[in-house]
């Protein structure tokens, strides 16, 4: 056992840092699962942006989370005072943590999160970073990337965690959903008719950086000919705020389909998106989620950055490899979208049928199987 290892053995309430969207939060399970196997009776508490804490209680391994909006993330609004982030460290503080993992992409500084938890007196702090931390890291790992090397989100979690010996049951990315939630979606889907056995896909349009947006013509053309042309049903999947993009998308492809924007919970599109034969999306949080209920995706991936293809999952990635790539830019900036403008929809629709096929045979063998 390392000393690192040793010192964190008896670490029994541990808070798990990790500020970032719901996608960064999925793809951090493995390394969480490995904590919590580490020391079983060990108490994981989460702390989280809003999206992160939507999905973070459908992780195995999570026991609590509480919701933090941090100023140095790019997506929190901005703040009138501290006032909220004195309140959190007197709640921290509170919570008697013996140790903190801060999990951060290697562009962003630990140091901030890391000096929250030292001002809440949590005596163990673990994380990557690039300058000396001094006396804010008690296990300092030295952020190599990217200029030794670049590796996967979902690796370097649990890169860092291996810090202290603790591994995982497996590297998969999962969920744990409940009846309930199947049943939503269920609901959903009986509600527009959908036939199970009959060849669907979910389409989801939407993200969060403009820059790692396919354009909405081209999900039209490739929408209308699934339908058309082989027979698909297409339903669309978004936040109430992409309900307008959903439509537009709708009125162009001139053919049927169904939008359920904003009519679906966190539990209730990952349950939708793990009853679908197919996902198609553009490189943001359902393409995770896609990974962690084992459904085959077609991942447009605007090549922003290279860490977070689909992870451990059936898939497609499509792009335009451009000398601009790997810009971590939320705006194209170059301004013509070319790694993912020139995809064609035709190429869409070829990697959704290839998926659909390999999955009827996955299930007619599952069936032979039974």
């Amino acid at each position: 056992m390392s000393t690192a290892a040793a010192a964190w053995a008896s670490a029994e309430r541990v808070l798990c840092v990790r500020l970032d969207a719901l996608g960064d939060v999925v793809m951090t399970g493995p390394a969480l699962r490995a904590l919590k196997r580490a020391a079983p009776a060990r108490h994981l508490t989460l702390l989280t942006s809003p999206g992160g804490a939507a999905v973070a209680r459908y992780l195995p391994g999570v026991d609590a989370t509480l919701v933090y909006q941090a100023p140095w993330v790019k997506a929190t609004p901005a703040c009138a005072d501290a006032a909220g982030d004195h309140a959190l460290i007197r709640r921290l503080r509170d919570g008697r943590f013996d140790a903190a993992v801060i999990f951060t992409v290697y562009s962003q500084s630990a140091l901030p999160a890391a000096l929250l938890c030292y001002l809440a007196d949590i005596p163990r702090r673990l994380a990557h970073c690039r300058e000396n931390p001094y006396q804010l890291l008690t296990e300092w790992v030295r952020e190599t990337e990217p200029e030794e090397r670049l590796r996967h989100e979902v690796r370097r979690q649990l890169d860092l965690v291996r810090h202290i010996d603790a591994e995982p049951d497996d590297d998969r990315l999962r969920l744990q959903l409940s009846a309930a939630c199947f049943q939503r979606a269920r609901r959903q889907l009986s509600a527009l008719g959908i036939d199970l056995d009959a060849p669907w896909v979910l389409v989801h349009p939407g993200a969060s950086a403009a820059s790692r947006r396919y354009a909405p013509g081209g999900f039209a053309l490739a929408a209308r000919s699934l339908v058309m042309e082989h027979g698909c049903t297409v339903i669309f999947t978004g936040t109430q705020a992409e309900a307008e993009l959903i439509a537009g998308i709708q009125r162009d492809m001139d053919a049927p389909s169904h939008s359920l924007a904003g009519k679906l919970d966190i539990g209730g599109l990952s349950a939708l998106i793990a009853l679908a034969p197919v996902l198609i999306s553009n490189n943001t949080g359902p393409v995770h989620i896609a990974a962690a209920v084992a459904t085959p995706v077609v991942d447009l991936y605007a090549l922003t950055n290279p860490q977070h293809m689909p992870w451990g999952v059936e898939n497609r990635v499509l792009y335009q490899d451009v000398p601009c790539k790997y810009c971590y830019k939320s705006e194209c900036p170059a301004g013509h979208h070319h790694c993912l403008r020139l995809v064609s929809p035709r190429a869409i629709v070829e990697a959704t049928l290839e998926l659909l096929v390999e999955r009827e045979q996955t299930r007619r063998r599952a069936g032979a199987v039974e």
